[in-house]
């Protein structure tokens, strides 16, 4: 007799993917909650230390944050001073976001956070199987 098809359905890869990034997505959103980020903020706040100051609509494509989406997350961390915003001096319709010194200090708490939810993520796996998981999923995302 066939397996039946739930089992079948969750043998797929798809379905073990979409699982095992739901559970990844929870723990990394429960780390950063620890301090008071969500992963959009620390989308922002990593972009900005990659990248430095960044016009906002620029940033907004770079993290694919919805534009209107960007505004909110920038007014939360503008008000914690973790970013400030400014008239580009190139172009005065656009606002130049920079990350400030506390929102530096603050992403190195946060990918501190992030390593600890990736390890907690990975537990099960042996460090070769984490380092073969990660080479598998890059080939998944990039088809190479």
């Amino acid at each position: 007799m066939d397996d039946p098809a739930l089992t079948r359905l969750q043998s797929l890869p798809s379905w073990l993917l979409g699982r095992a990034g739901a559970l990844a997505h929870r723990l990394v959103a429960e780390r950063l909650a620890e301090a008071g980020l969500r992963m959009g903020h620390h989308a922002v706040l990593c972009a900005l230390a990659e990248y430095g100051p960044l016009a906002q609509a620029e940033l907004s494509r770079t993290v694919r944050i919805d534009p209107k989406d960007m505004v909110a997350a920038l007014n939360e961390l503008q008000s914690r001073a973790l970013v400030t915003r400014e008239r580009d001096p190139r172009d005065a319709r656009k606002n130049l976001i920079t990350l400030s010194a506390a929102g530096r200090t603050l992403l190195h708490e946060a990918e501190e956070l992030g390593r600890r939810a990736n390890a907690d993520l990975t537990a099960p796996l042996t460090p070769a199987e984490r380092e073969q998981l990660t080479t598998l999923v890059g080939k998944l995302l990039t088809g190479r």
